[in-house]
């Protein structure tokens, strides 16, 4: 069962100097975002199609910085209000992505995200894109890559066409050191799977009769022979691994997993059921990188207790992962169909380490008219 769809978009900062293939990459995504609706935030140093942004009709939708790298123009609170355009309901937005400028500072970038008081935002991750065929050269003239790299979820080692295999080994390897525990994948192009960075959208894109052009329409190209659907195999430079439980985990030793989880885990997304440590209540989990979140929801009446969750990234031990969890089950006086044997006060203290990661539910989105006023008369009906 696919879990339902957080009312938080994630945002998801896209980075790498200049000539790296950020646009490319960008693009990649707008072309095969598969009815995702997708809201960018840019600068004009890139090549990206603004004018087809323009000209695709989604009022409100992007957002174009042109007087300079965005980390370095646009403060906390003015980051603030460009989200709070792309965040309205009338914008039905999926992701979010900021293609931050060659020379930007990404940690910056992530900083003013976490910092940000829109409930409706969820950090979707850094992601820098590194030129395989010029990255001795570019740490040469600009040592601070090792330090975006260490801040990275996510390292796309971008333009491997361009080098040997043996080089493309060495590069991986150097990459991978300077960027500890972010996954690390390759591309030609640009072309990476988009459900590294989101969940496709559960709903047609074609849902209207009638409708404006998209970015899918605009960027829309013949594909070149042998490339027409997964024939790319994107899937094939990152492992998806599956869990489901119908016993509890233990938070305890669920949150011992989470702490210590392999480099190259990239994403966790799912449901966890803690049993006797909250038997009123699913707990959302969304983590990418090092970043963790928690949301709890109550359970629905006649909902089966699940613990669901799906892991995401590179060069990781699949069988080794799926033992890690099924060691984090509670054993039988923890279990949900045998209550109150369990001692309290030791499940209490072992939910506090999931209760540090909390974060709650976004709240309701108002209702706005067709103009992009809230309408007070739905607003007190809805209430």
């Amino acid at each position: 069962m696919t879990p339902p769809r957080t009312p938080q978009i994630p945002v998801v900062v896209l980075a790498g100097f200049l000539g790296s293939g950020k646009t490319t990459l960008l693009n990649h995504l707008l072309r095969n975002r598969a009815g995702t609706r997708i809201g960018v935030i840019v600068n004009d140093f890139g090549a990206i199609e603004i004018d087809a942004m323009t000209v695709s009709g989604q009022v409100g939708s992007t957002v174009s910085l042109g007087n300079g790298c965005l980390c370095c123009a646009v403060d906390a609170s003015e980051l603030d209000t460009f989200l709070e355009t792309l965040t309205r309901p009338s914008a039905r937005l999926d992701v979010i992505v900021i293609e931050a400028s060659g020379l930007a500072e990404p940690q910056e970038l992530v900083r003013m995200l976490l910092a940000s008081d829109n409930p409706h935002i969820l950090y979707g991750g850094l992601v820098e894109v590194v030129d395989a065929a010029e990255f001795d050269r570019t740490r040469q003239r600009h040592p601070e890559i090792d330090r975006h790299l260490a801040v990275a979820d996510l390292v796309v080692l971008n333009k491997t066409d361009r080098v040997g295999e043996a080089e493309r080994e060495r590069l991986r390897a150097a990459v991978a050191e300077l960027s500890g525990p972010a996954a690390v994948i390759s591309a030609v192009h640009g072309r990476i799977d988009p459900e590294l960075l989101f969940d496709p959208a559960l709903r047609p894109d074609h849902e209207d009769k009638v409708r404006q052009l998209t970015f899918e329409d605009l960027l829309r190209e013949e594909k070149p022979d042998g490339h027409e659907g997964h024939a790319d195999h994107l899937h094939a430079s990152y492992e998806s691994v599956d869990f489901t439980s119908d016993i509890p985990m233990d938070p305890r030793r669920f949150m011992e997993f989470l702490d210590s989880r392999p480099d190259g885990l990239y994403r966790i997304k799912g449901f966890a059921d803690f049993g006797e440590g909250d038997r009123d209540h699913t707990y959302a989990l969304h983590a990418v990188g090092r970043f963790l979140r928690f949301v709890p929801r109550p359970w629905a009446r006649g909902e089966q207790r699940l613990t669901q969750l799906v892991m995401i990234g590179a060069g990781i031990d699949a069988a080794a992962l799926s033992a890690g969890l099924a060691a984090c089950r509670a054993d039988g006086a923890e279990r949900a169909d045998e209550p109150g044997r369990a001692d309290a006060a030791e499940v209490e203290r072992a939910m506090w380490g999931v209760l540090r990661y909390v974060q709650e539910q976004a709240p309701e989105p108002e209702v706005f008219d067709a103009h992009g006023t809230a309408d007070p008369r739905e607003a007190a009906a809805e209430a």
